[in-house]
């Protein structure tokens, strides 16, 4: 056989690879590409809802981690007064009937907060209202009504306890959701449902300002501390000091414990 005779046969049987314009008009895909592809995406998904997970876990457990040790240190030095004392704040009026939402407690119904103990029937027929203002954490003009139920229409302060600027101590208390739904703003219509979700994070020497019948009342941070949901004494009014009591849920999003801030009356 020639060499020119072979070359010919040899070019007519080895195929001739086709173009990029020909690849792409019959819809041929690179093999390498697509199994990359393959390899990749469930990778990228797996990436996307570890990270989903992580950012609704971490503020729990950051909170667990840095925040309520020392909390709790706080806590164990608390002496819980004689029962007597919480008596004095806990009228003898069975508990209501909670409201049950999917199974589980409504805590935006102030009275779920202490489950094991027998609280008063609060009422919304005292209309007494002022409201609480929080630079550090944005919250302006929060309506805090004095007396109710109802803490996804605004703050509540525990009827019994001191008005603003008097002896004792008003008991504010606000619901709390994880922090990335946090938004205080006025214009918010849900606003409640998130307002004391940064409450845990004040420090001491941070301002807060409760403003009520044309006089404001500027209470200044001391301290912080952890309770069990049954313990009813952070209602306790100490007469001979003007200090104020917020209350919410810790951990963030949860209602495992109650997170109490302290403050001073200093003006």
């Amino acid at each position: 056989m020639s060499v020119q005779r072979y070359t010919k046969q040899y070019t007519r049987m080895t195929p001739v690879p086709l173009t990029i314009k020909e690849r792409k008009f019959l819809g041929i895909k690179k093999k390498k590409h697509s199994s990359l592809v393959a390899r990749v995406f469930p990778i990228l998904l797996m990436g996307v809802g570890i990270l989903f997970l992580m950012n609704a876990i971490w503020p729990i457990l950051s909170y667990e981690l840095f925040t309520s040790p020392s909390l709790r240190a706080a806590e164990a030095a608390n002496v819980q007064p004689p029962l007597e004392t919480v008596k004095e704040y806990l009228l003898p009026t069975p508990k209501p009937t909670p409201k049950v939402v999917a199974d589980e407690l409504d805590y935006t119904d102030l009275s779920n907060w202490f489950p094991q103990n027998s609280m008063p029937l609060l009422t919304t027929n005292q209309t007494k209202r002022y409201e609480l203002t929080i630079p550090k954490v944005n919250i302006t003009n929060a309506d805090v009504a004095i007396g109710g139920t109802n803490l996804d229409r605004s703050l509540i302060q525990y009827p019994g306890t001191a008005n603003p600027g008097e002896l004792g101590s008003p008991v504010i208390f606000g619901h709390s959701v994880l922090r990335q739904f946090y938004d205080p703003v006025i214009s918010n219509p849900r606003r409640y449902i998130s307002i004391f979700s940064m409450i845990m994070t004040l420090q001491n020497g941070d301002d807060i300002y409760l403003d009520m019948d044309g006089v404001r009342y500027t209470y200044r941070v001391y301290s912080k501390t952890e309770v069990r949901p049954e313990d009813t004494f952070i209602l306790e009014q100490d007469h001979s000091n003007r200090e104020l009591k917020l209350v919410t849920c810790t951990p963030e999003g949860t209602t495992l414990r109650r997170g109490i801030v302290l403050a001073q009356l200093v003006q």
